[in-house]
């Protein structure tokens, strides 16, 4: 039974950590409640102290990175953990520990520099036509929907962030579908020569 809880928080810290960065416990906690659904938020919060108290994570609140190798970790379609597995889970001391060779660069501990967001690709530097029409979409965004435009350009980074491979302009249309704006407008705002 103790196989099974180690691998289930394995999967998790996998799925929470698929970037090889360090995290917050509470960009943690809102992945297991809001992004995952696995728990209530306030589960969440106790599920991210039992793993920092069983060693399954260390480093300071706002720099959180993962003690056990999480190589070669797959979650079956339609997995999800149980929740008692986080809220009392196991020590992760039979799993097998982490070499400085094993943890990538981007998790390994430096000093107490705030660490900037990957810049988004410029207007210039793509050859998206589209991609000139952002600034002019998230102010169209943020006057349609009556949201700070820095609101607006946080949303759309946080889903670039999380589809990875999505464009500026394409997570700005999802902000605007979201706020059900009329999309009919926003594709022609997009729509090139």
């Amino acid at each position: 039974m103790a196989r099974e809880d180690i691998e289930d928080v394995r999967r998790v810290l996998a799925i929470c950590f698929r970037d090889g960065q360090s995290l917050d416990a509470l960009d943690i906690e809102r992945i297991l409640s809001f992004d995952m659904e696995w728990i209530s938020p306030d589960e969440a919060e106790k599920a991210v102290q039992a793993l920092i108290g069983k060693g399954w994570l260390s480093g300071e609140e706002s720099a959180l990175r993962p003690t056990v190798s999480l190589e070669d970790v797959q979650s079956p379609l339609g997995w999800f953990p149980r929740p008692s597995r986080l809220l009392m889970p196991v020590s992760p001391s039979e799993a097998e520990p982490v070499s400085e060779k094993d943890v990538p660069d981007s998790v390994k501990p430096t000093a107490s520099v705030p660490v900037k967001a990957k810049a988004p690709q410029t207007a210039e530097a793509s050859n998206d036509p589209r991609a000139k029409l952002v600034k002019r979409l998230t102010k169209f965004i943020a006057k349609s929907s009556q949201i700070p435009v820095d609101e607006v350009e946080r949303r759309a980074q946080r889903k670039q962030q999380a589809l990875g491979y999505a464009t500026q302009w394409m997570c700005l249309a999802l902000v605007a579908r979201e706020q059900n704006l009329s999309m009919k407008e926003i594709i022609e705002a997009l729509s090139t020569l």
